[in-house]
């Protein structure tokens, strides 16, 4: 059976249904998952875009990351909800904000990335693989292992 995770923005302008396993699932502790989440970190789930089906107009913002990869973000431009970004580094892949999913209980997180940049008030579970940085390889070396 093909897991099926629904979710969408605070307004409720912006829905979506994601079919199939997450490649992976991470909390991200850069400055810019934190300014754009409000806290200490963004969890991701990473998912083929292919899979992942959007009802309602999203806008969105582009930055280059440390990586020099670019990174764009989309969000409700009524309500501000993050929903999901992009990486260029890999393509078909998008990154849904766990913070965005009807039921965050269906997803568990794998890995924290940027453990260097977090702050001392957002502890994380210590059984998870830690990252100062990003692995050696970027991000794509994370999901294939």
């Amino acid at each position: 059976m093909t897991k099926v995770m629904k979710g969408g923005c605070l307004c409720g302008t912006v829905t979506y249904e994601a079919s199939g396993e997450p490649a992976i699932v991470g909390h991200c502790h850069c400055v810019d998952c934190r300014k754009t989440s409000g806290t200490g970190h963004g969890t991701h789930v990473a998912m083929r875009m292919d899979g992942v089906h959007l009802t309602g107009a999203l806008a969105s913002y582009r930055r280059p990351a440390d990586s020099g990869n670019i990174v764009e973000r989309f969000f409700c431009p009524t309500c501000g909800s993050a929903i999901y970004s992009t990486n260029s580094a890999m393509p078909g892949m998008v990154f849904l904000r766990a913070s965005s999913l009807d039921d965050p209980n269906q997803i568990t997180p794998q890995i924290v990335v940027y453990a260097s940049r977090a702050p001392k008030w957002d502890v994380m579970d210590p059984a998870l693989p830690s990252f100062a940085e990003v692995p050696e390889g970027g991000p794509a070396s994370v999901m294939e292992n």
